[in-house]
């Protein structure tokens, strides 16, 4: 058995998981797209979609489409992505990247824990950053 986290965009709300996961596997030193299934002529919710894909960023894998159907839901804040940044200059460069386009939900300052950030991307994916005190 095996978990994966599984992200859903919704291209009807401007949403792309092609765009996005191309956006993650930039960002990160580690970044690799595992599969990319797209959707041909005629198939709903139009040619070039993503059926499925497999990404790794951050030595975690996930699994993303684009969803013909239009859901109630979005993402939100209360799932997000945890990293431990090998520095603060990382945490930096990865919250500024993030967050353009997003928004800051806590800027990065000591919150009593170490430095930490936290960002919702322009793809709505939830990111929390933490380094070390250095």
């Amino acid at each position: 058995m095996h978990a994966t986290p599984f992200l859903t965009f919704q291209p009807d709300r401007g949403q792309s998981a092609s765009e996005a996961m191309s956006a993650y596997v930039e960002l990160f030193e580690d970044g690799e797209v595992l599969s990319d299934q797209r959707r041909g002529p005629g198939d709903p919710g139009g040619e070039g979609t993503i059926v499925i894909a497999e990404f790794r960023v951050a030595g975690l894998t996930f699994r993303c489409s684009d969803s013909p159907i239009r859901h109630e839901w979005d993402f939100t804040p209360a799932i997000s992505v945890w990293i431990d940044c090998p520095s603060t200059d990382e945490q930096q460069r990865l919250f500024n990247a993030l967050v353009e386009g997003g928004r800051a939900h806590m800027p990065i300052d000591d919150y009593g824990f170490g430095p930490f950030g936290w960002v919702q991307d322009r793809f709505g994916i939830n990111w929390q950053l933490a380094a070390a005190a250095e």
